[in-house]
């Protein structure tokens, strides 16, 4: 399979350490593409879940050793830390294994737009000020993770092979977490707006996007939880939000469906 090339990528939300990951999924994207510069935008080793019990298969020390040998080959890796990884906010400006640690980042692309790169919970007042009621949620959001994985597991059996996320379904037919993603993004954009960047690039919420809002870009990397996205900037400054399933599925699906035309 060929690998992309780019000038910046952005992931986020990988959740190493808890079995919500998708390590294989994560590893595949991180094997078919490169770039110059790549963002960590939190959430990236989840020391809530590694708290509660202690989770760490093979692949997932594979993916930590996928992202310093990256580092190690000339790219330039960005740490930006969050809610589920948050004490390693305490080491701003330190360097690990080439990889630098930021609070936050201001990335320019190529068309000279400035955007401010952060995790985003610093902007959920419920991850601010209501630290119990965020974990509760936690707790619930992986127990729909983990019932997705089984309907995964079904679907793949019976040969469906499209991306279904059960977890993300009821998350928009539930009005008041609608409610909050957009009031999440209406106050992000109404706090940096003016704080001399022309937008955000950001994760958290698990719901990836790239739209305007009132002139402000705002851009969301998704996650490797459910949906399996990143922010990539091209070689020509334009963004695209890319929505990653594994290569080898992808040919396994094609060459199937040669052999059932030829049969037919």
């Amino acid at each position: 399979m060929t690998t992309s090339n780019y000038r910046t990528i952005w992931i986020s939300d990988l959740h190493i350490g808890s079995t919500q990951c998708q390590a294989d999924t994560l590893l595949d994207f991180l094997k078919h593409n490169d770039s110059e510069k790549l963002y960590l935008v939190g959430d990236i080793i989840d020391f809530w879940a590694l708290s509660k019990k202690m989770y760490w298969p093979r692949d997932h020390n594979t993916i930590i050793q996928k992202i310093l040998r990256k580092a190690r080959h000339g790219t330039q890796i960005i740490y930006i830390p969050g809610n589920h990884d948050e004490n390693v906010r305490d080491y701003d400006d330190y360097v690990f294994g080439d990889i630098v640690v930021k609070k936050s980042d201001i990335h320019t692309t190529l068309t000279g737009k400035r955007l401010l790169v952060v995790h985003g919970d610093e902007y959920d007042t419920i991850a601010q000020h209501h630290r119990w009621m965020a974990k509760l949620g936690s707790i619930g959001y992986d127990w729909l993770i983990e019932i997705n994985r089984f309907l995964r597991l079904c679907r793949r059996i019976i040969g469906v092979q499209s991306h279904f996320s059960l977890a993300a379904y009821i998350k928009f037919k539930v009005k008041n977490v609608v409610q909050f993603m957009s009031d999440y993004e209406e106050t992000l954009v109404k706090t940096l707006k003016n704080a001399g960047v022309d937008g955000v690039i950001c994760g958290h919420i698990h719901h990836a996007e790239i739209k305007e809002i009132e002139g402000f870009m705002y851009v969301n990397t998704g996650d490797f939880v459910e949906s399996c996205t990143a922010i990539v900037e091209h070689h020509d400054g334009r963004l695209e939000l890319v929505r990653w399933q594994k290569q080898e599925n992808e040919a396994l699906t094609q060459a199937l469906e040669t052999a059932l035309t030829k049969a037919q």
